[in-house]
C-alpha cells in the first residue's frame, strides 16, 4: 500500500482532506483516527503534525505527504518536492520595530525570532549575514516587545498584526510558500496514480466545459477565445453552416469568455462543471 501523510489540523488539513474527497479516495470521519486504510485504492492515510510530515516521508517511513513549502525547507528533511498546489499560500518576511531596520544587512549581530530557524537560518547563511535566530513555536509578533529579539521573521498576509506590536516590514522576502506534495524519492510505486488523481482535482477547480453553437465560417476567430489545451472539439450540425464547439475554460473567465462568443456570433452558449479530468 501506498502509505500518505495527510496534515492533522489547520487550513492545509481542510483542502487537503477535501481533494482526497474528490479524488476518490476514503477520509476520516472522526478527527481523532489518525490512520484511514483505503484497501480499494491500495492507499493508507496517517493524519499528522503538519510539522512532522517531512520528517516522516524524508526518512521513509511515509512514501507520500502533503504539507507546505516551507515546513519542508524548514525541516532539512530529504524528501523531495513532487507538486506544488494552489493553497496553503504565505508569505515570509523579515519585520523590526518602526525606523530600525531598513535593509537585511541592519540584521548582522541582532537576534530574529521564528518558528521557522532552519529556513531563516539557511536565508541568512546564504546572504551572508550574521545573526542569532531564536527559535519561537508561537507568538512570534510579540518577541521584541518582550525582549527576546530585535527582529522577527514570519508568515506576512495584510501586515496588519505586525503594525499593531509597533513592527514594520523589511528586507527582501524570505519564500513565497504553498502547499505541495512531497515523497521519499520520485520513483515511489503508485506515487504517479496519486499526483494525477490530485492534478485531475485541480484541473476540475480551475476549469468549467463550454459548449456553444456558431456560424461555422467563424470557428477561427473563436477558437482565438478559446483555444482549450490543445484545440477545441468542432461537430457538425444539421443546418451544415453551423457547428457545435466544446471546449475547457478557465472558471475565472467564464463570463468575460461568454461576452466575447455572444459578441463574435455564438449562441446557445452552455457552462458544466468538471467533477475530475485527466490532462
Amino acid at each position: 500500500m501506498l502509505r500518505i501523510a495527510v496534515p492533522n489540523k489547520g487550513t492545509l488539513s481542510e483542502t487537503a482532506v477535501d481533494m482526497l474527497r474528490e479524488a476518490g479516495y476514503a477520509v476520516r470521519r472522526d478527527p481523532k483516527e489518525l490512520i484511514v486504510p483505503d484497501p480499494r485504492n491500495d492507499v493508507e492515510f496517517f493524519y499528522l503534525r503538519p510539522r512532522d510530515i517531512a520528517t516522516y516521508v524524508g526518512s521513509g517511513a511515509l512514501d507520500v505527504g502533503v504539507t507546505g513549502r516551507d515546513l519542508l525547507l524548514d525541516s532539512h528533511s530529504t524528501a523531495v518536492e513532487i507538486d506544488a498546489f494552489d493553497f496553503g499560500v504565505s508569505t515570509f518576511r523579515f519585520a523590526g520595530p518602526v525606523g530600525e531596520f531598513s535593509k537585511l544587512a541592519d540584521l548582522a549581530g541582532t537576534r530574529v525570532a521564528t518558528s521557522y530557524s532552519g529556513l531563516v537560518e539557511d536565508f541568512l547563511e546564504a546572504q551572508g549575514v550574521r545573526a542569532t535566530v531564536v527559535h519561537l513555536d508561537g507568538a512570534v509578533e510579540s518577541a521584541v516587545r518582550l525582549g527576546v529579539a530585535d527582529a522577527v521573521a514570519d508568515v506576512v498576509e495584510t501586515g496588519s498584526t505586525l503594525r499593531k506590536q509597533g513592527l514594520e516590514i523589511f528586507g527582501p522576502v524570505i519564500l513565497e510558500s504553498t502547499a505541495v506534495l512531497i515523497a521519499s524519492r520520485d520513483d515511489v510505486e503508485g506515487l504517479e496514480t496519486f499526483r494525477h488523481r490530485l492534478q485531475g482535482v485541480m484541473v476540475a477547480r480551475r476549469f468549467v466545459l463550454m459548449d456553444y453553437d456558431l456560424p461555422a465560417d467563424l470557428i477561427e476567430q473563436a477558437s482565438r477565445i478559446t483555444p482549450g489545451f490543445e484545440s477545441p472539439t468542432v461537430s457538425p450540425l444539421r443546418d451544415s453552416g453551423w457547428v457545435a464547439v466544446r471546449v475547457m475554460v478557465p472558471r475565472d473567465d467564464t463570463n468575460d469568455v461568454m461576452d466575447s462568443l455572444y459578441a463574435l456570433g455564438a449562441r446557445a452558449i452552455l457552462v458544466s462543471s468538471i467533477h475530475a479530468a485527466r490532462i
